[in-house]
């Protein structure tokens, strides 16, 4: 298995956290010199906050196991494309990669909708890889929808 493959499977773990909890399930894990230093899943349903997305919460916590905001020798491994939000807080904490599991059409910022990564002059250049286990990366997000439009409508129903 790829090192590539390997890291996605572990943003995929933590994608399986949120949709336990029934957030959308995102997952991210941030590695540095090949060991996962940091994890994040969705969090903004249960914790009722806006920002808490995976990438941000993985983000946050690098930075404290580093003691440094600043990741330049860090990838991160999400499974879903970032939206604008989480694009400037990797491009902010000068990440080196990402790698995408699947594209977001509707809020993608890394090349669907826009592309903070490409199309702007930031002082920092992260790099882009897409479709890293692309397959499995959809198939948990439309499995979600599936299961949340079956529960609202036994809701409904009650």
């Amino acid at each position: 298995m790829q090192e590539q493959e390997k890291f996605m499977k572990e943003a995929l773990k933590e994608a399986k956290k949120a949709y336990n909890k029934l957030e959308v399930p995102v997952g991210a894990v941030i590695v540095r010199n090949g060991k996962i230093i940091a994890r994040g899943y969705n969090q903004k349903e249960t914790k009722k906050d806006t920002i808490e997305h995976a990438e941000i919460v993985a983000i946050k916590k690098a930075s404290k196991k580093l003691n440094a905001w600043r990741l330049t020798d860090c990838e991160m491994y999400v499974t879903l494309e970032p939206c604008p939000m989480c694009a400037g807080a990797i491009i902010n904490s000068r990440i080196k990669k990402v790698y995408i599991g699947t594209l977001d059409e509707k809020t993608g910022a890394a090349g669907s909708v826009l592309d903070l990564f490409s199309d702007y002059k930031f002082n920092h250049k992260v790099e882009i890889e897409r479709n890293v286990l692309q397959k499995e990366c959809e198939k948990i997000l439309k499995d979600f929808f599936k299961d949340l439009r079956k529960i609202k409508k036994e809701e409904k129903n009650k």
